[in-house]
């Protein structure tokens, strides 16, 4: 918009409970301050919640129609060009509760939508755990992961889900077992119910060896360094690996590598990763590319790329 954001701090009151909010709101914020691709328009209404219980009190106070955006890292988000007319909420640096529960027969780590998953992962491994070491290779957060059943490496973050906890658009937490949804590969849906988010989950992890995993973090982190353009702006995977085969083989296959759009680029170091080496692709020329590279493949191969990216919000 070309100016600075308007800013509101704890003056702000949820109006159905006459509760005052200890979070922060933000007017027309920019959104490339907020998604790893440093690229999009902006948001209407930004919302920086205290906790948990600062978040309640706030959709407690919205319109039951206002377009809501839970965003935590905004790994794998592209807000377009004309921006979102809606309220995003940013969940990392506040949903950040993380400890050790005791249960019947294992322990179990409640991890709060806000936490990056890779500080789950070293969190899990300096508790004696194991498996939990895949999510250091999930560049986002526990909401997120949970929301796209994110994975890597063999793994998949609803593999190890015991139950979560849901906030839903009146600001009521619900806590509800896995069996309430339907997992797939890279989609995560409530079967019977909708307007919910992941505000936590409680996830179990076996007993292991905290140096053999703290070992194995180590060992997937240096890969993903070898092997992803993790130096420039990207949003990880920008599509689904169709069934029994790989996203970035066809895409290579079909000779896209280094392809461009504006200042947008297909990554010559990994094929499935769109980067913005500069900093000034629009969201629109990331989108572009997005297609031609789907349309490329497509007419090569026959095969339909499915976006793992979310997009969102208007064209300018």
């Amino acid at each position: 918009m070309g100016h600075e954001p308007m800013i509101a701090t704890t003056t702000i009151t949820a109006p159905a409970s006459g509760t005052p909010l200890r979070g922060e709101l933000r007017v027309d914020e920019p959104m490339a301050r907020h998604v790893s691709w440093r690229a999009g328009g902006p948001v209407a209404r930004a919302y920086f919640p205290a906790d948990l219980a600062d978040l309640a009190a706030f959709l407690r106070g919205l319109r039951h129609d206002e377009p809501l955006l839970f965003v935590g890292l905004g790994s794998n988000l592209l807000v377009r060009d004309g921006g979102f007319d809606g309220t995003v909420v940013f969940t990392h640096g506040a949903l950040k509760t993380l400890r050790l529960e005791s249960s019947a027969d294992a322990p179990l780590i409640y991890a709060e939508a806000g936490v990056a998953s890779p500080k789950l992962a070293r969190f899990a491994a300096n508790h004696e755990l194991s498996g939990a070491e895949f999510l250091a290779g999930v560049p986002g957060t526990v909401g997120g992961a949970l929301a796209m059943n994110a994975g890597c490496y063999g793994a998949q973050t609803w593999e190890v889900v015991d139950r979560v906890l849901m906030l839903d658009r009146h600001g009521e937490l619900i806590e509800r077992p896995a069996a309430d949804f339907a997992v797939g590969y890279r989609h995560v849906g409530l079967i019977e119910a909708c307007d919910e988010w992941f505000a936590a989950a409680w996830l179990r992890f076996p007993a292991g060896d905290g140096r053999v995993s703290r070992a194995r973090i180590r060992d997937l982190l240096a890969r993903r360094i070898e092997s992803q353009p993790l130096a420039l702006p990207n949003a990880g995977s920008v599509f689904r690996n169709p069934p029994n085969d790989h996203a970035a083989r066809l895409i290579e296959a079909a000779g896209l590598k280094g392809l461009a759009m504006g200042g947008a680029r297909v990554s010559e170091k990994h094929s499935n990763f769109i980067v913005n080496p500069d900093g000034k692709a629009t969201a629109s020329e990331i989108e572009m590319l997005i297609g031609q590279v789907q349309a490329q493949v497509g007419e090569k191969f026959g095969v339909e790329l499915q976006r793992e990216v979310r997009i969102v919000g208007v064209s300018a």
